[in-house]
């Protein structure tokens, strides 16, 4: 029972952290549907939700959203050392631990998840454009990855549940 309610408040606080740093589910959803509206062409926006929905479901993805956030929030307050303090805060091109978390959530569906990840990376569309933007005030090193990354994998849900329907 005690891992039960563990698991409800990992979700709970990963689900509250998204909404805190202003990320909506219905903006990851938009970038899920940017993602596979050419491959499905009936795609509405309830279903990229639903399979954003069922990717936070998963602990692997919570654990990646709790600590990415944390260590975004901890580089906001000068909270951590140098010259790892530096590196998070300026988004250093070549600091990958943010694209490697990222990677956790990707991996959770399946290699497709790279290409659609990559993809997004790259584009920087809707709320990714918001989590880039260096002169907000805030810090989103890992957050803007983490992002793109459970669109990445809802694609790949969605695609692999597409599959499955033929």
């Amino acid at each position: 029972m005690a891992e039960e309610e563990k698991v409800d408040l990992t979700e709970q606080t990963a689900r509250r952290w998204l909404k805190e740093r202003g990320v909506q589910i219905i903006e990851i959803a938009k970038l899920v549907h940017l993602l596979q509206e050419k491959y499905h062409p009936n795609l509405n926006l309830n279903h990229c939700i639903e399979n954003v929905e069922r990717v936070i479901s998963k602990r692997e993805v919570q654990n990646a959203i709790l600590t990415g956030i944390q260590l975004d929030l901890m580089a906001e307050k000068g909270m951590l050392e140098q010259p790892l303090q530096s590196i998070i805060e300026k988004d250093e091109g070549l600091y990958g631990v943010d694209e490697v978390l990222a990677f956790s959530i990707v991996n959770v569906y399946g290699s497709i998840g790279f290409t659609n990840y990559g993809y997004i990376d790259k584009l920087k569309p809707g709320i990714l454009k918001a989590l880039n933007d260096k002169n907000s005030g805030k810090c989103h090193t890992f957050l803007d990855d983490i992002v793109g990354a459970i669109a990445a994998a809802a694609s790949s849900r969605l695609a692999h549940r597409a599959n499955h329907a033929e």
